[in-house]
């Protein structure tokens, strides 16, 4: 099981380069496969014409913010997609919109552990 989950893909949505950078370098490490984005609008596209098992996003991104991102994916036939939201200011995300909410700064320890945590069972 334990393999299965680590087949998960997932597609992470993050403004700042070294930090998504990061995150796509050390979930690529524990075996996830990943897709990035640079911004809420690519991100958007992504999920759109791919299938991912979770997503990933910031909440405080120009454009269309973590917010917007979660709004577009529940209103999808994909709407029940895990989103894990990270931020720096944990306090102006909606609560309801997300699976959770990992504060910044996070370990990669962490990160993967939530995600294992919020995984749909059959992966």
């Amino acid at each position: 099981m334990e393999l299965e989950q680590t087949m998960a893909a997932i597609l992470v949505i993050e403004d700042e380069k070294d930090l998504l950078q990061l995150i796509q370098h050390g979930l690529m490490k524990s075996g996830f496969q990943v897709e990035i984005a640079a911004n809420g609008r690519d991100g958007i596209r992504k999920f759109d014409d791919g299938d991912f098992d979770l997503v990933i996003t910031d909440y405080e991104m120009p454009d269309i913010d973590g917010g917007g991102v979660a709004r577009h994916i529940r209103a999808t036939r994909k709407q029940d997609t895990p989103i894990i939201c990270i931020s720096g200011a944990p306090w102006l995300a909606e609560i309801g919109q997300f699976s959770i909410i990992l504060t910044k700064p996070f370990t990669m320890e962490a990160l993967t552990a939530t995600i294992r945590n919020n995984l749909p069972p059959s992966r």
